[in-house]
């Protein structure tokens, strides 16, 4: 199954902190939160069966625009896949805010995906791309 969700990826960022009573309450900053809730409606769109259950292998690519500041010929090497994103975010913190995301939509949890193959790109359409498959049984790829 494919998926394409039409949004710019935010990377997961720290958790921040208020006090509660006695306690402490963690929550995610608020650009974080915004993504996440936006991936789960289109999720809801676009995805309208039961979450999957089971081993699975996900596979996503992340698209982020380009920088402003770069010149026309660095921006047609970025866009055309020469350049690839080695600046922060983080790949692993773009992973983490999308699966978290999509927790309870598109699979039951993500401690379910046994793989994951993620990459960066620049795109003048960001979007997140998942590719999601099931194991098989005695599946060792």
């Amino acid at each position: 199954m494919k998926l394409t969700f039409e949004i710019e990826p935010v990377e997961q960022a720290r958790p921040r902190a208020t006090r509660m009573g006695k306690g402490i309450r963690l929550y995610d900053p608020k650009k974080v939160s915004i993504y996440k809730k936006q991936l789960a409606m289109m999720c809801q769109f676009k995805y309208k069966k039961e979450p999957l259950t089971g081993p699975l292998i996900v596979s996503l690519k992340f698209y982020r625009h380009v920088q402003s500041s770069v010149s026309k010929k660095e921006r047609e090497l970025r866009i055309t896949g020469a350049h690839r994103p080695i600046v922060k975010p983080d790949t692993d913190n773009y992973i983490k805010s999308t699966l978290d995301g999509l927790n309870g939509l598109l699979w039951e949890d993500d401690n379910q995906i046994v793989k994951i193959v993620a990459e960066k790109y620049y795109s003048d359409h960001p979007r997140v791309e998942i590719e999601v498959q099931g194991v098989k049984e005695n599946d060792n790829s």
